[in-house]
């Protein structure tokens, strides 16, 4: 019953920047984490971010210094503000959130495409 919707994708130039906003709606009171991954073409899905219920950040050594992760408790919003943008962040990102018992619920995705 609970469900992520992800926004914030789209085009941008090397050197820009984006935000990208995860909300989580449904029965859902309480969550381990919240974060965000992102999938290349022809790749596999990597861990780029996450937020612990207690507001612990923690990043990829790829994002670190340029992404940054942030949540609205009340709302149970996690946002993803990038920064210095470089093709190589082309992807389609996630949103990811963990219940207390365990459970992964995932969202659709967004793509972020960087190009000149």
């Amino acid at each position: 019953q609970v469900q992520l919707v992800e926004s914030g994708g789209g085009l941008v130039q090397p050197g820009g920047s984006l935000r990208l906003s995860c909300v989580a709606s449904g029965r859902i009171f309480s969550f381990n984490a919240m974060g965000w991954y992102r999938q290349e073409p022809g790749k596999e899905r990597e861990w780029v971010a996450d937020i612990t219920s207690g507001g612990t950040p923690n990043y990829a050594d790829s994002v670190k210094g340029r992404f940054t992760i942030s949540r609205d408790g009340a709302k149970k919003i996690v946002y993803l503000q990038m920064n210095s943008l470089k093709p190589e962040d082309t992807a389609v990102y996630y949103c990811k959130l963990v219940t207390p018992t365990g459970l992964a619920v995932w969202g659709q995705g967004t793509q972020v495409t960087v190009s000149s």
